[in-house]
């Protein structure tokens, strides 16, 4: 897998950018873990927009991805990774023991023909769900629960991965992508690996029509916007009038301000993530 180019027969091709598809299935996903979505554009019952920017995009089917890993003890075999329209990792189709068929978030290095399981006792190999307490210190994992039993929470994108770094009588501290240092209940499942796709943050979408296919809607700016729209707007050409600090359309303080509220799980945080790291 790598990033392909194209030649440039029209201005945007020129800069257009994909992931190479040749290592994926070719064929159409898994009947009975799919199910169709609604399009919301945005918009809640009433038809008011809730969400900006949001809108159209080629239509999708939701694949059903097993988060919770609580088929303890079965064995799988990995039968296809396949692209999945609704995140940027990749996902694995496992066929299990006893018949049953399961999606899960593929991790790098897992390939067709793989076995994988979930169990306190397994191997230390990619796509294996451990509790964190079983896990070495050192190893990268992904798909880590918050809460047992909850599903995976954490660590679920593209390249993302996660390091244990040690154990604390019931807890498992660990280095999470953004550098934040964080204990969670060493009872909770992760699974072994970083998620695969690497080269999802190398893609250059290129043009603008290829935001619309994902349902991304333009973004207009505030200062060249009239001042009953946005609070930046308003002033003759270009007029630093109107703008003393960046604020939303409804006023809200949008840089530097910390929007953490959740004081609960503010303990477990034991080191946040170094400054401007998002």
């Amino acid at each position: 897998m790598g990033i392909k180019s194209y030649r440039p027969i029209t201005p945007s091709r020129r800069y257009v950018t994909t992931v190479d598809f040749s290592d994926l299935a070719k064929k159409r996903p898994e009947r009975s873990l799919t199910s169709p979505t609604k399009q919301a554009a945005g918009r809640n019952k009433k038809g008011h927009i809730t969400v900006r920017h949001q809108g159209g995009g080629h239509k999708r089917l939701f694949r059903q991805i097993d988060f919770r890993r609580d088929k303890i003890g079965v064995p799988a075999k990995v039968e296809a990774i396949e692209y999945d329209p609704n995140r940027s990792a990749r996902i694995a189709l496992l066929h299990y023991a006893d018949g049953e068929k399961r999606y899960i978030v593929a991790p790098l290095g897992l390939r067709p023909g793989s076995m994988v399981i979930s169990s306190p006792e397994a191997d230390i190999l990619p796509g294996n769900a451990l509790p964190l307490g079983k896990i070495p210190d050192g190893t990268t994992v992904h798909n880590i629960e918050i809460k047992p039993g909850k599903g995976g929470q954490m660590v679920r994108t593209a390249g993302g991965g996660a390091q244990v770094l040690g154990k604390d009588k019931s807890w498992a501290i660990l280095r999470l992508p953004s550098g934040e240092i964080r204990r969670v209940p060493d009872i909770c499942k992760a699974t072994v690996g970083q998620v695969g796709n690497l080269d999802h943050e190398n893609v250059t979408i290129g043009k603008a029509g290829r935001q619309r296919w994902l349902g991304i809607r333009p973004t207009v700016r505030g200062v060249v916007q009239n001042p009953c729209d946005h609070p930046h707007g308003g002033g003759e050409g270009k007029s630093p009038q109107g703008n003393p600090h960046p604020v939303s359309p409804w006023g809200w303080q949008t840089k530097g301000k910390k929007t953490r509220k959740n004081k609960r799980t503010q303990r477990d945080i034991l080191k946040r993530r170094p400054k401007g790291v998002r």
